[in-house]
């Protein structure tokens, strides 16, 4: 019996060595702490302040700055065209030959009348002046000279309106030559010669000036809260156009035209603006895009469009920052984003000098977790076709 005691004893003195053999490997240094998270690499851009143009752009279209229609004053056959389509056309140049025959007998028919009359008038005048001479010597009675008197009156007047036919007619005669009112590019001929055409009313071709060319355009609400308000040629500092393969064009416009009023139905301010055309780079009928310039925002940062993130609050960015450990890690922070500037977002506000902005790898990214920062790869040169604004983006 007491053999089975001490044996016993010695048992539970083994078993109790071995736990706390256990137990002391289970609390050594690597057990007491989880394994730390490895720093994520990011590449990070430090925003500096910068001055950048109060800007937004616009799909426009562009038109001729007086399209004139060309019709006849005078009815009848098209003898001739004299012009070819699609050329460019000087004022005052004969675009169409009418048959002229009609209106030439029609004004040799006025001269002639014009003639009888004027020899009515001498006669008349003849005739006065005798009848005065008897009356001075009372062969005749006082009537009987006042009715000469205006018999030569009434010759006289009609004269006047023999020669207003003869100049209607001459009139006539000269439209039967249809001649450009304005300079321009001749637009597609209606009928063909031959053809019967109608005085006023049969449209045989236009003319669409081109230099300076007119091109419309049209802005938002939220656009123009951007750009400060209903635009007018005062507020406007510049218009610039791109071409629609993404050049600029070389020559600046001018606002000729702002509506007073937002379009109810379309929710826009109409707006023209006039640019020199004279090598006849825009054609009537193009769609460009306007690029209006109404100041210059200062102490904005400039942010890549990817960096700018978006969620039910608003805007944000992450930033690399130094915790209260000494450790880098990203960081949410609200901004209030403007325009866009080339592939760039114009932050108003939310960053200040020096922030690091984390530029990529933001799938990867959370609040609070350790980040690598690296300066980011130099940005490829290409905002030719990056819109200003964000409801562009499509």
């Amino acid at each position: 019996m007491v053999n089975l005691t001490h044996k016993t004893h010695h048992a539970m003195l083994a078993i109790g060595a071995t736990l706390l053999l256990v137990a002391c490997g289970q609390q050594g240094p690597d057990s007491q702490q989880p394994a730390a998270m490895p720093a994520m690499p990011v590449s990070v851009l430090e925003v500096q302040p910068a001055t950048v143009p109060i800007q937004a752009e616009a799909v426009a279209q562009t038109e001729g700055a007086k399209e004139v229609e060309i019709r006849p004053r005078v009815g009848g056959i098209i003898l001739k065209k004299l012009f070819e389509e699609g050329a460019e056309i000087k004022a005052g140049q004969p675009m169409f030959l009418i048959d002229p025959v009609p209106y030439k007998m029609k004004a040799t028919q006025a001269r002639a009348h014009l003639a009888q009359k004027n020899a009515r008038v001498q006669q008349t005048k003849r005739e006065a002046e005798r009848l005065k001479t008897l009356l001075d010597t009372k062969s005749i009675s006082q009537r009987e000279y006042d009715n000469a008197v205006s018999d030569h009156a009434m010759a006289d007047a009609s004269v006047q309106e023999f020669r207003a036919m003869l100049h209607e007619a001459e009139l006539n005669l000269s439209y039967a030559t249809v001649k450009a009112p304005e300079s321009g590019m001749a637009g597609r001929f209606q009928y063909s010669e031959g053809a019967l055409v109608n005085a006023n009313t049969s449209l045989l071709t236009t003319i669409v000036q081109t230099s300076p060319i007119w091109v419309r355009f049209s802005l938002s609400d939220s656009e123009l809260t951007q750009l400060g308000g209903m635009l007018t040629s005062e507020s406007v500092e510049g218009i610039d156009l791109i071409l629609p393969d993404g050049t600029q064009y070389p020559e600046t416009g001018k606002l000729n035209f702002s509506a007073s009023s937002i379009d109810p139905a379309l929710g826009t301010q109409q707006l023209r603006a006039e640019f020199k055309n004279a090598d006849k780079k825009l054609i009537p009928g193009q769609f460009v895009r306007i690029r209006v310039t109404t100041g210059s925002n200062e102490g904005v940062f400039l942010v890549p469009q990817a960096a700018v993130l978006s969620s039910e609050q608003g805007k944000f960015v992450f930033v690399a920052e130094t915790d209260d450990k000494g450790n880098t890690v990203a960081a949410v922070r609200p901004v209030q984003a403007g325009s866009w500037s080339g592939q760039d977002w114009v932050i108003l506000g939310g960053l200040k000098q020096g922030d690091k902005v984390i530029v990529d790898n933001l799938i990867k990214v959370r609040p609070g977790a350790p980040v690598a920062p690296k300066q980011p790869a130099p940005p490829i040169n290409n905002t030719a076709d990056a819109p200003k604004n964000p409801d562009d983006k499509k």
